[in-house]
């Protein structure tokens, strides 16, 4: 069985570190590779992970495109997008990685989008875990692109836009009858001064709390380094914060036997 989570919330709110932590995490305890999917256009989680990307799902799409009707007869459009999404995967010891890259341009996608959605479903279902770092905002759910989850991770910043903005995204996925075993709140990048504030927040996004990550010096270090968020030491504390939180996020996977 694939378990899927999902990570979302609005710009500027921490999903791509979030995700690489979450990521950091899970690779001591998930057995088996974990397929890591970034599905932000304007995302840098390879930066992230410390991994180099070289096509992205979307650069493919439009190579594809331009080149679908001189193909040989004997090779399917879907085997031969198949094999080049297969061929641009990048491949680690703990995980793997695939960037959606850009959204369409002009002209119908309908087509290779389907075939693509088929093709990426596929390859999910041969990993245990499926992480997700999806485009912030609300967009992407409404054009359906976040398929139905076991997990919904939700990341805000300790301020009231950040929560209306969870709210939101708990709201539309029910409207459009997106299937979401479970949704959580994570409070990102909260200081001592705004802690007593916490629980407002929580009320007002209508989410399930799941905790804070508290600010970190040592992320700030690492992103004006331009080192990945990944190789963060022990030491780091929004590494620990999310480590008890993907405590309580493994109980539901053990439940499931996912795990050993």
């Amino acid at each position: 069985m694939t378990f899927s989570i999902a990570v979302s919330g609005k710009g500027g709110a921490g999903k791509t570190t979030i995700t690489a932590l979450l990521l950091k995490n899970f690779i001591k305890k998930v057995k088996g590779p974990i397929l890591v999917i970034d599905a932000d256009p304007n995302s840098n989680l390879n930066e992230a992970l410390g991994v180099e990307i070289k096509n992205t799902v979307g650069d493919l799409r439009e190579k594809f495109l331009k080149s679908k009707d001189n193909l040989p007869p004997e090779l399917s459009k879907e085997d031969h997008l198949s094999y080049l999404i297969q061929s641009s995967m990048v491949e680690t010891d703990d995980f793997d990685f695939i960037a959606m890259g850009r959204p369409e341009g002009p002209g119908c996608y309908c087509f290779i989008n389907n075939i693509l959605r088929k093709i990426l479903d596929t390859i999910s279902k041969h990993y245990p875990l499926v992480l997700i770092d999806t485009e912030a905002g609300l967009e992407h759910f409404s054009r359906r692109t976040t398929r139905d989850l076991e997990l919904l991770l939700i990341i805000t910043d300790p301020t009231i836009s950040g929560a209306r903005t969870a709210k939101r995204i708990k709201e539309l996925c029910k409207e459009l009858h997106i299937s979401i075993g479970k949704t959580l709140l994570i409070v990102n990048r909260v200081s001592s001064y705004v802690k007593e504030r916490i629980d407002e927040l929580v009320k007002i996004s209508g989410v399930d709390y799941a905790g804070i990550i508290p600010e970190d010096p040592l992320i700030q270090q690492f992103n004006s380094e331009g080192k990945p968020l990944f190789d963060l030491p022990s030491s780091s504390i929004a590494l620990n914060a999310v480590s008890n939180i993907v405590d309580e996020i493994i109980l539901q996977l053990i439940k499931r036997q996912v795990l050993l």
